[in-house]
C-alpha cells in the first residue's frame, strides 16, 4: 500500500442515485485548479453492495490519504465504503448518513415526504426513476430548465430494493466529517439532512440551494471539500 504519510490527499467523489460521475463536472475543475488530485467514481447504482464495491475499487487505485465525498444516495455509499483505512475525512453533500444497522428507506420514512418523492416513477419491475417534472421542479429547480431536462433524460434507474439495504458499519463514527445542507431541497427532507449533520457532529454548511448544489453552487461545495483536504494536509 502507498505511504499515506507522504502522499497528498486525493478527493474521491461519489455521485447519487439517478446520476453518474458527471454530477461533479463543475466541482472537479475547481479542485484541479488548486492542485488537488481528484477521481470521480462511476457507480452502477444497482445496489448498495455494488456501489460500495465500485467505490472500494477506486480507493484501492489511489495512493495516500483520501477525502471521500458523497452526494445524496452516495452518502450511504461513503458511509459503508469509507471504513477503508485510506479514508481520513468524509464530506456529505445533501446526503444520507445512516448509522450501523439503518437503511435509507427507514430514515426517509421518519420525516415528512418532500415534494419530489411523489414524482418517482416505478416501471412495474421495481426500478425507479424521477419524472422530468420532478427534475425541473424538485431536484434541480435552481438550474436552467433545459439542463434539468437533460439530467432527467440521462438518469439510470435505481432498484427500489436499495432503500432496504442496511449499513454494516458507519465510517463517520470515527472520522472527521463535513456536511452541506441544501436548505431548498425538495427531494431529501431538509430536517433529515440537519439531523444527520447534528448526529455526526459534522462541520456544517447550509446553502440556499436545491438538491443539486454541486451543480448550482459548485464553488461553495468545492470550498468545503478543500477545507477537508486542508485539514488532512495539516495533520
Amino acid at each position: 500500500m502507498a505511504d499515506t504519510a507522504t502522499s497528498p490527499p486525493t478527493v474521491v467523489l461519489v455521485h447519487g442515485a439517478w446520476a453518474d460521475g458527471s454530477s461533479w463536472q463543475r466541482v472537479i475543475p475547481i479542485l484541479l485548479d488548486r492542485g488537488i488530485p481528484v477521481v470521480a467514481v462511476q457507480n452502477p447504482t444497482s445496489s448498495l453492495a455494488d456501489d460500495v464495491a465500485a467505490t472500494r475499487l477506486v480507493l484501492d487505485s489511489v495512493p495516500g490519504p483520501v477525502v471521500l465525498v458523497g452526494h445524496s444516495w452516495g452518502g450511504a455509499v461513503i458511509t459503508e465504503a469509507g471504513t477503508d483505512e485510506k479514508v481520513q475525512a468524509l464530506v456529505y453533500v445533501a446526503a444520507f448518513a445512516p448509522a450501523a444497522g439503518e437503511t435509507v428507506g427507514e430514515l426517509v420514512g421518519k420525516f415528512a415526504n418532500p415534494p419530489g418523492l411523489a414524482k418517482i416513477v416505478d416501471d412495474g419491475k421495481g426500478n425507479l426513476k424521477l419524472s422530468a417534472q420532478g427534475w425541473v421542479e424538485d431536484v434541480g429547480q435552481d438550474l436552467p430548465e433545459a439542463e434539468a431536462r437533460i439530467l432527467a433524460t440521462l438518469q439510470p434507474p435505481l432498484p427500489a430494493s436499495t432503500f432496504g439495504e442496511a449499513i454494516s458499519r458507519a465510517a463517520w463514527e470515527d472520522r472527521p466529517n463535513w456536511y452541506i445542507v441544501s436548505s431548498e431541497d425538495r427531494v431529501v427532507n431538509v430536517d433529515l439532512e440537519r439531523m444527520f449533520a447534528a448526529r455526526m457532529s459534522a462541520k456544517t454548511t447550509e446553502l440556499k440551494a436545491s438538491h443539486l448544489s454541486l451543480l448550482s453552487q459548485p464553488e461553495a461545495v468545492a470550498a468545503v471539500i478543500m477545507e477537508a483536504v486542508e485539514s488532512i494536509a495539516a495533520a
